[in-house]
């Protein structure tokens, strides 16, 4: 048996696997993040491990599962943060989450030294606050006292990996989420590193992400209820796992979107795909050789659960998915309404830390079902937009699998499917996409089965939304709507951060 933890934003998807990776059970366990104006968003590292202790002694007493039967432990996590610790390994402040965009200072001295291109081509990525590299030099700048005591930097799935061996490492896929590492070479930056002011040696080694980092340390043992002889597997980066969660794991497997917090759409390449206006970026995959060509926006899910808090005073899932209900036959774009879903500033397709939500375009008809159906819409424009980047690198996108718990909604779906024109399938694993991932991932490295390919028959199509090509059309009109409100307000998102 594996047990996988899945650390998100929200909280740690854990669930139980046989040595094949098939689902037994799964739980989840909530914590909380700190946001605040000037783009802070944090979270206590400890939180994380917590979550981890609770969720899999839970799992094994609601699944009756004897301990001496799970054999391995993985943990995936959300990427882009940085945890910074101390020389043992206790972290030395909050982790600054993939949210917190507060080092854009930082990222114009890595454009004066390295430019964007030159970055680009390196990292696969762009110079942006989101990233760690950038991070980890914000709280230098900031918190001098502090860093002083930073011996080690890692990412969320690092801190709790060294938590249960008491060995610090990292994986590929995580490490390309840096901004400090060089996708060619496959190991750290030197280049990045000189630029940033920063020591090589705050830096983990890089291992595959099936690498079996060690077995339980006595203290994890007795904190998890489990066999002191569990193995423990590296693991990879959410996004990265998640393609292997929604069987995408070789180019021919299509692409998938996943509809989590944040949103992104992604598939599986042998290539890094690098797109000439720096809209989209590419990971490392779990899957040795290969790459994720990714398009990721900050609120998705994200900007449903908002609204939900937004327009219930007491919201929960049966509030919004009441609201979804109301929106299903409510009008917004094709009645003058839009949503700006950049809540958090904004990764894919623009880049822009200054960027703010916004509904455009509101008058006094509109109430909570119009409203709620504007930030469906808006978020599968801003998805539309991302897809269209990939096309014009050359990406074939005839349909798209779901995963991720908006993927539950036949509503969401629909408008996904009428926006972009091209049919939207659900996957029989939704939530867990992440944690069965990760549980292929483990049941490769310790040899339970041969390759990642298994991953294709964990799950399946459970429902297909096609496009109604008259909507659609009409969709597209709205999308040049949607942008041409963005591009209006691009200078004013500058002006209101004072830049």
């Amino acid at each position: 048996m594996i047990i996988s933890h899945d650390l998100g934003t929200t909280g740690n998807k854990a669930s139980l696997h046989r040595d094949d990776g098939r689902l037994v059970a799964s739980a989840t366990v909530n914590y909380s993040a700190f946001f605040a104006d000037g783009g802070v968003a944090e979270q206590n590292p400890n939180d994380w491990w917590n979550t981890v202790v609770e969720a899999t002694r839970g799992l094994l007493a609601r699944s009756g599962v004897n301990p001496a039967q799970v054999t391995g432990l993985v943990v995936s996590g959300q990427m882009m943060g940085a945890v910074l610790l101390d020389s043992d390994y206790l972290p030395v402040r909050p982790a600054l989450i993939w949210a917190d965009t507060r080092s854009t200072k930082q990222t114009h001295h890595l454009e004066r030294i390295i430019g964007q291109d030159r970055a680009y081509t390196l990292l696969g990525h762009r110079l942006n606050p989101t990233y760690s590299l950038e991070k980890i030099m914000w709280v230098r700048d900031n918190e001098a006292d502090q860093f002083l005591r930073v011996r080690h930097f890692c990412l969320a799935k690092d801190f709790v990996v060294h938590r249960l061996t008491g060995r610090l490492v990292t994986d590929r896929s995580d490490a390309s989420a840096t901004n400090a590492y060089d996708q060619q070479r496959g190991d750290w930056s030197a280049e990045m590193l000189a630029a940033a002011g920063l020591d090589t040696n705050l830096f983990p080694e890089i291992l595959d992400a099936t690498a079996v980092v060690g077995t339980l340390t006595n203290d994890a043992a007795i904190a998890v209820g489990l066999p002191r002889t569990t193995r423990v597997v590296l693991g990879g980066g959410d996004g990265p796992i998640a393609a292997v969660g929604a069987g995408i794991v070789d180019p021919e497997d299509g692409a998938y979107v996943c509809l989590g917090t944040s949103s992104w759409i992604s598939f599986a390449s042998t290539t890094p795909v690098h797109d000439p206006l720096q809209r989209t970026m590419t990971f490392d995959h779990v899957v040795p050789h290969r790459y994720v060509p990714t398009a990721t926006m900050q609120s998705g899910g994200g900007a449903m659960a908002w609204v939900s808090e937004l327009l219930d005073p007491e919201p929960s899932g049966a509030s919004l998915s009441a609201l979804v209900a109301e929106a299903s036959t409510a009008s917004a774009a094709s009645s003058g309404l839009y949503f700006l879903p950049h809540l958090l500033g904004e990764r894919s397709p623009y880049w822009n830390p200054d960027a703010a939500g916004a509904f455009i375009g509101i008058n006094r008809h509109h109430g909570r079902a119009e409203m709620t159906r504007a930030v469906l819409e808006g978020v599968a424009f801003n998805l539309l937009t991302c897809m269209q980047a990939f096309r014009e690198s050359g990406a074939s996108i005839p349909r798209i699998d779901a995963i991720g718990g908006g993927a539950a909604s036949d509503v969401w779906l629909q408008i996904l499917a009428d926006v972009w024109g091209i049919p939207v399938r659900r996957r029989t694993i939704v939530e867990e996409a992440n944690s069965l991932g990760a549980a292929v991932t483990a049941a490769v490295g310790l040899g339970l089965v041969d390759d990642f390919s298994a991953a294709r028959g964990l799950s399946e199509v459970s429902a297909e939304f096609s496009p109604d090509h008259s909507r659609h059309s009409d969709y597209l009109d709205r999308h040049a709507v949607f942008i041409d409100g963005y591009e209006h307000l691009e200078p004013w998102f500058a002006t209101r951060a004072g830049r």
